[in-house]
């Protein structure tokens, strides 16, 4: 048996930057509080933070050494819930800001959960199928009891999907004795619909996405019809919330992925762009029917809405002045830095922040554990309607408090959210 190991490290020009971000946003909301000195010193760390190396059988017959990650924030709500990632960018600062991101967006949603973040640093598309599925099986063994129904609950995320949380849900379960093993398919969420999933699941974060697109066009007495946007990352939450999108009449404008950036000011086909991919080993290159255009120009496309839903970090005082939209929707998990959207706040640009535009997964990931902890199955329209009554909630409380206290949305957001927890933590005092 050889063992194998790649020294390279990819580089990660942006994970600390995200852990001073949420930090940063995390400290102005709380000032804007006034919240309890104890609070803040137990929100402003993380509670476990695991590391696991763990070695896996390639097709070649050659080991590889993994290293993954998996960052358990608070729980002082409920359960450690969110998404594991498959990127080169992962590492134990992103997993710790990314964690922090999902107690936040878990309290302002008023969910029973706390926030969790994790995952490998790999770049998927260089692994077969059959790889992956070790990978997947082998990081999860390596977690063991550190995840767990009712103590840490993952879900997929950039580069993972249902096929990855089935492996993780199977092989979780066959751990367990064999008369708890049903009992534990809610170990995740975002499962395949026939190994318990939820139906809608899969576009419940792109569907959210949209929902507070179109609250905010309503309380604007604005008409999505004719609008144009442009959607950076054509994963799975840029593709359902640009489809939700062009259903209303809205127009994609221009669109980016890893691999190229799109334009046509006519409009961009959202659905034959998709069926493009699809048969392009998923890239948006060579699209025939929009123009390539450089990357350093996507932001400064002309257009009403943006729509950032690749990775963090991607609007900073560099390029914030470039852009043209009125409003941005934050698809990803900061996408936007604190200096930049100082810019863009300035300029008079509305950010619908990351913990309450993409909070869609969440909600429907927490549907999905009810469904299987209670034994139930729930149907399309209910699910759907379910969530867009949550997200209408989440989005009023947010713009009320925001009006009432003259404060952006993205502050007001972080203030319901970590006075939510505050309150839980006066109310049940600190062990011993």
């Amino acid at each position: 048996m050889t063992l194998t190991q790649d020294v390279k490290k990819p580089a990660k020009p942006n994970a600390k930057g995200m852990v001073e971000n949420v930090l940063e946003q995390f400290n102005s909301a709380a000032n804007q509080i006034n919240l309890h000195p104890s609070i803040r010193k137990i929100l402003s760390i993380t509670n476990n933070e695991i590391i696991v190396n763990f070695p896996v059988k390639m097709d070649n017959g050659e080991v590889e050494i993994f290293q993954g990650y998996r960052v358990q924030h608070n729980n002082a709500l409920g359960p450690y819930k969110g998404g594991l990632r498959y990127h080169p960018t992962v590492d134990i600062d992103a997993a710790r800001a990314l964690a922090m991101w999902m107690t936040w967006k878990t309290s302002l949603a008023g969910l029973p959960y706390g926030g969790g973040k994790g995952g490998i640093q790999i770049d998927p598309s260089k692994y077969s199928k059959s790889e992956l599925e070790r990978i997947t099986r082998r990081f999860t063994f390596a977690l063991a009891d550190n995840i767990g129904p009712e103590h840490d609950i993952p879900a997929p995320d950039v580069n993972t999907n249902d096929q990855t949380m089935a492996w993780i849900a199977d092989t979780y379960m066959s751990t367990r004795p064999p008369a708890e093993r049903s009992a534990n398919q809610h170990v995740v969420t975002g499962k395949p619909a026939g190994s318990g999933g939820l139906e809608g699941r899969d576009r419940a974060t792109g569907f959210g996405v949209f929902l507070t697109i179109k609250f905010w066009a309503e309380q604007h007495n604005q008409e999505l019809k004719g609008k144009s946007f442009i959607v950076q990352g054509f994963g799975n939450v840029g593709y359902w919330a640009a489809h939700f999108l062009e259903t209303e009449g809205a127009k994609m404008v221009g669109v980016q992925d890893a691999y190229g950036s799109l334009y046509n000011q006519n409009g961009i086909n959202v659905e034959n762009l998709f069926s493009y991919t699809k048969t392009n080993k998923g890239s948006l290159v060579g699209y025939s029917a929009a123009e390539d255009i450089s990357k350093d120009d996507f932001f400064s496309l002309d257009c009403d809405i943006c729509i950032p839903a690749a990775l963090g970090n991607q609007i900073t005082a560099d390029n914030a002045h470039l852009i043209q939209a009125k409003l941005i929707a934050e698809g990803a998990n900061g996408p936007t830095n604190v200096e930049g959207e100082k810019v863009l706040l300035e300029r008079g640009i509305t950010i619908i922040p990351d913990i309450l535009c993409n909070s869609g997964g969440v909600i429907a990931s927490y549907f999905e554990w009810l469904q299987n902890r209670n034994g139930e199955l729930w149907n399309m329209d209910d699910v759907i309607d379910k969530l867009e009554r949550k997200m209408r909630s989440s989005y009023e409380k947010v713009s009320h408090y925001a009006k009432k206290e003259n404060l952006d949305m993205r502050t007001a957001a972080y203030c319901i959210a970590i006075e939510r927890i505050e309150k839980a933590y006066i109310q049940r005092g600190i062990f011993p």
